[in-house]
């Protein structure tokens, strides 16, 4: 395979793949939107042009449509990197295992589902321990910060993160950042070691404190440097990535030899490219309580209708997999599907329906599904918090009191409404098993990568092999739900609820998603094939 690097600048190409002393022959072209960086020895390789910040992506090609969107390591932008044994081959606890390390050529594959005519298309490097690493345990000085909101999993990870670097590397200077971004230059911290973390996975929430905004950048990086650290774990969400997309962009600038490895977090699984959230599990499994309770409340009292808010502000997969889970749902209602409230097919006369049918119903909604309904209704001004993320109002009770208001102006029929919100309830408990390992895995393959030497990625699973994505990537987009997949179908045969769409927009919708859904089903984002087939024509 042809394995051609295009790295953060023109004046920091990969040693390992361009000859020094032909730097004078490179040549930067535009073309078709892509950046090209040439050199008659080796060949070309194609990069989207602004992706984050000054950065460019490290793009390899090689046979058959194979490309492998690379992430940055330490040895591009320094020289000479001195190499070490990793002290795994020397752990008991791996004395056992057939095969210590990743082959460094390892990918893992975006797209599972292929035509037999399909090229082999994105990859991702395989995250795992490497046989060389860049760092000596004695040298090593790590820091972890959390940042946004709650979310179940966050002290496993952190746990994880800091018995990982000792027991399988032998690390012993581990730092928690207290309070978010701004804790780095607050000066507040704590010495974290395999004793002080034993227990928290127990708990909910972080120890470390967590915070939104307070990114200055300059400020981070110069604590950075001042203290020593040459490891920085940053979990968040993708306000948080794109804070850690920056710093690792600075931290380059300066040529310091400091690793910045991302650990996605996102209680609304909208993180795009990895198969899940940490967290994701657990919230579906206690939005299930609070629904279990809305269909006893319902089902006691004639006529009760119970009304559950969920957590998802743009992306409604907690309401439609907790939907799907409990089988007590009549309807669900999300961002991503638009509906109405009056008239023929909107949500008052479902809700009539159901009631004459069965004599009571649950609905369960995200607490993004409706705003726009809600916006016009009130006529408030759009606000942001310190995150840049808009401030929603309270579409559950809004939408309690239009059903209200409603069926007691109609007279037609007598209702009563239970409204349940377990929101903060949700993202505040401690992780549930699944996650548990799920963020074990996490914490353990942002470490292997950091010691390895990679940096500016984030650690994930796609198509349930972990891997070291980009930053770009997770940034790009946000995950949502989509309406035309079979997933939303299946929900809504579950519940036997109208789409509240016209076939005008279901139309519209295909013709939007069809070039990303013909492979996957309903994966959204960039065109693979297309991008893939630029990169082809090109080299």
């Amino acid at each position: 395979m042809d394995s051609i690097h295009c790295c953060s600048s023109v004046s920091a190409i990969n040693s390992r793949s361009f000859d020094s002393s032909n730097s004078k022959s490179l040549t930067l072209n535009l073309r078709n939107g892509f950046a090209s960086i040439s050199n008659p020895k080796v060949g070309s390789s194609l990069a989207p042009m602004g992706t984050f910040g000054n950065a460019q992506p490290k793009i390899v090609t090689g046979d058959a449509g194979y490309v492998l969107e690379d992430v940055p390591h330490l040895a591009d932008y320094i020289p000479d990197l001195p190499t070490y044994h990793n002290p795994l081959q020397d752990n008991p606890a791996y004395s056992v295992v057939k095969q210590y390390f990743v082959n460094d050529d390892d990918s893992v594959a975006q797209k599972i589902v292929v035509h037999k005519s399909s090229p082999r298309g994105t990859h991702f490097r395989r995250a795992g321990p490497r046989q060389k690493v860049y760092f000596e345990s004695d040298e090593v000085h790590a820091c972890i910060v959390t940042c946004g909101g709650l979310c179940p999993g966050l002290n496993t990870v952190i746990r994880e993160i800091v018995c990982g670097l000792n027991y399988m590397y032998g690390v012993n200077r581990v730092l928690g950042i207290a309070g978010g971004y701004r804790g780095f230059y607050s000066r507040n911290t704590t010495s974290l070691t395999p004793k002080v973390v034993n227990d928290i996975h127990k708990r909910g929430g972080t120890i470390l404190g967590t915070s939104r905004g307070g990114h200055d950048t300059s400020k981070i990086v110069d604590s950075i440097q001042d203290r020593g650290i040459n490891q920085v774990y940053i979990i968040g969400g993708d306000g948080t990535q794109k804070g850690a997309s920056v710093i690792f962009e600075e931290i380059q600038r300066r040529g310091l030899k400091v690793a910045v490895a991302g650990i996605p977090k996102t209680i609304d699984n909208d993180i795009p490219v990895i198969d899940k959230s940490f967290g994701f599990d657990t919230a579906v499994e206690e939005a299930q309580r609070a629904i279990n309770a809305a269909h006893v409340e319902s089902e006691s009292i004639e006529n009760c209708i119970g009304v559950v808010k969920l957590m998802g502000r743009y992306s409604g997969f907690i309401a439609m997999h907790a939907t799907l889970a409990s089988r007590d749902v009549d309807c669900c209602l999300i961002p991503e599907s638009p509906f109405y409230l009056e008239g023929p097919g909107g949500l008052f006369e479902y809700i009539e329906k159901r009631l004459k049918e069965n004599g009571h119903m649950v609905i369960v909604m995200a607490e993004g599904a409706g705003q726009e309904l809600l916006s016009e209704s009130m006529r408030y001004a759009d606000k942001q918090d310190a995150s840049g993320n808009k401030l929603l109002q309270d579409v559950g009770l809004w939408i309690s009191q239009k059903i209200r208001d409603h069926f007691s102006t109609s007279k037609r029929m007598g209702i009563t409404l239970k409204y349940i919100d377990p929101t903060y309830m949700i993202r505040a408990v401690p992780s549930n098993a699944s996650d548990n390992v799920y963020c074990t895995l996490l914490a353990q393959s942002a470490v292997h990568g950091a010691m390895a030497g990679y940096t500016g990625f984030t650690v994930g699973p796609v198509n349930g092999r972990h891997s070291y994505i980009p930053f770009y990537r997770i940034i790009e987009r946000q995950n949502k739900v989509v309406i035309t997949d079979r997933m939303w179908a299946r929900l809504l045969s579950s519940t036997n609820q109208p789409s509240f769409l016209s076939p005008e927009d279901i139309i519209e919708d295909k013709k939007e998603e069809a070039p990303q859904s013909q492979l996957l089903n309903g994966e959204s984002g960039r065109d693979d094939e297309a991008f893939e087939k630029v990169i082809s024509n090109a080299c």
